[in-house]
């Protein structure tokens, strides 16, 4: 069974990286500030989204992790989930196990409620089992 991390943070060994090892054990981590992705609707030959959905089809769970930035979700991830829109086939992640570490600073109840609801709706768009969220 594989695991993969899509870390949605800068630091690529950092709280959210730390927090994913304590709850999860092994997994493959892909550092999205490794890849160039772009904004929804650019279109560039060098754009690396599909290989990092490409990494996602291939895992059984999918651990994507975020730092609290701004009230929310940091731009990298927030990012990743816009570009799924009307590009990726809402069953080729069907099935898959999903959860969301969301860490930072003393966040708000409201902030870890906006982050879990956007996980959750993202992940029964695209037919995963959203197994919910693990916060610091």
């Amino acid at each position: 069974m594989k695991t993969i991390l899509i870390n949605g943070s800068p630091n690529k060994n950092g709280n959210t990286v730390e927090l994913t090892k304590k709850h999860f054990g092994d997994f493959e981590t892909l550092h999205l500030v490794d890849y160039k992705i772009y904004s929804y609707g650019q279109n560039f030959e060098d754009d690396q989204f599909d290989e990092v959905i490409d990494a996602m089809s291939h895992a059984d769970t999918i651990i994507i992790g975020s730092p609290l930035y701004w009230y929310s979700m940091s731009g990298a991830v927030r990012n990743l989930l816009d570009r799924f829109y009307m590009h990726v086939d809402e069953n080729l992640l069907k099935g898959k196990d999903m959860y969301f570490v969301f860490q930072g600073y003393a966040p708000t109840q409201s902030q870890l409620e906006a982050g879990d609801y956007t996980m959750n709706r993202f992940a029964k768009l695209y037919g995963m089992n959203y197994k919910g969220m693990v916060t610091k």
